[in-house]
């Protein structure tokens, strides 16, 4: 597998001389993935650390997480009319649950996370109502709501959570976008149906050291940023080496050791498979 991807990458990069490369088009995409999945880790231990320090339960409102200058912050807030930030967990990049800083202390939202706060409940108040049936609910998952202010962008993403160990789930994942005021702009589904993979060994003892999905024209070219959050978060229980995501246009591998992307054209796949298929058939018959 390793070899394979050795000489896609060293044909691509020859291809691609001179052109636009799209490993380069998708790098905002990573970085926007990257963010979701910091804001995910510090949901993560942030809940389990505030729910063993903190007693009230009845005084809990609900939490979001963000990152503040690479410090990644899960706030929970009060079940008031008007809430109170009444925890802060705060964790480094390596999200150790010894080193992380437990601050429950009640304070007013800063201005930051009040936004995040009113994007996160108008995100809530259109998954709870689903007027139109956008939304689409499965036994055994959970949504997850991540409220994203990257500059003057503002979105929550709501992805799809397993509740049962053994599977990642991709796809059936939503983006909500707003404008400056905190009023929702628009909504959209980012795959169209539900992925659920199943990780662990084969049936003969073998490691599974990879997996992929395909994307329809209208989920895009490139991965998604949810798909990246997701594949962060799970490929090292699931031991990946690499995924893969397919489209029309491109072949996304994604390298699950180093948290790199490598964009190669399906036309150079394409020419790779001709090339290989060739030197197959003149060896054997050269044999």
């Amino acid at each position: 597998m390793n070899k394979t991807l050795t000489l896609f990458l060293t044909l691509f990069s020859l291809s691609v001389f001179g052109q636009k490369n799209p490993t380069d088009e998708a790098q905002p995409i990573v970085a926007e993935g990257k963010l979701l999945y910091k804001s995910e880790m510090a949901s993560w231990y942030g809940t389990d650390l505030f729910l063993e320090n903190y007693k009230d339960r009845e005084n809990i409102g609900g939490y979001f997480s963000y990152t503040d200058n690479d410090i990644a912050k899960c706030v929970f807030f009060s079940k008031t009319e008007n809430p109170k930030v009444i925890g802060t967990i705060s964790f480094d990049s390596t999200y150790n649950i010894k080193t992380a800083k437990i601050n429950l202390t009640e304070r007013d939202f800063t201005q930051a996370e009040t936004d995040l706060y009113q994007i996160r409940k108008m995100a809530l108040d259109e998954l709870n109502a689903n007027t139109d049936g956008l939304f689409k609910f499965y036994k055994n998952t959970n949504p997850n709501i991540i409220p994203l202010i990257n500059g003057q962008e503002k979105k929550v993403y709501v992805l799809t959570g397993p509740q049962q160990s053994g599977v990642v789930i991709f796809g059936n994942d939503y983006l909500l976008t707003f404008d400056k005021n905190n009023k929702l702009v628009t909504k959209k589904q980012l795959h169209k149906n539900i992925i659920p993979i199943e990780y662990g060994k084969t049936e003969d003892g073998k490691e599974v050291v990879g997996a992929m999905h395909s994307h329809l024209p209208e989920t895009g070219d490139f991965i998604t940023a949810t798909d990246i959050c997701t594949l962060m978060l799970y490929e090292k229980f699931a031991k990946w080496e690499t995924y893969n995501v397919v489209s029309e246009k491109y072949l996304n591998i994604w390298n699950c050791k180093t948290d790199q992307l490598n964009v190669i054209p399906m036309k150079t796949v394409d020419k790779i498979n001709k090339d290989q298929e060739k030197k197959n058939k003149k060896k054997k018959k050269d044999e």
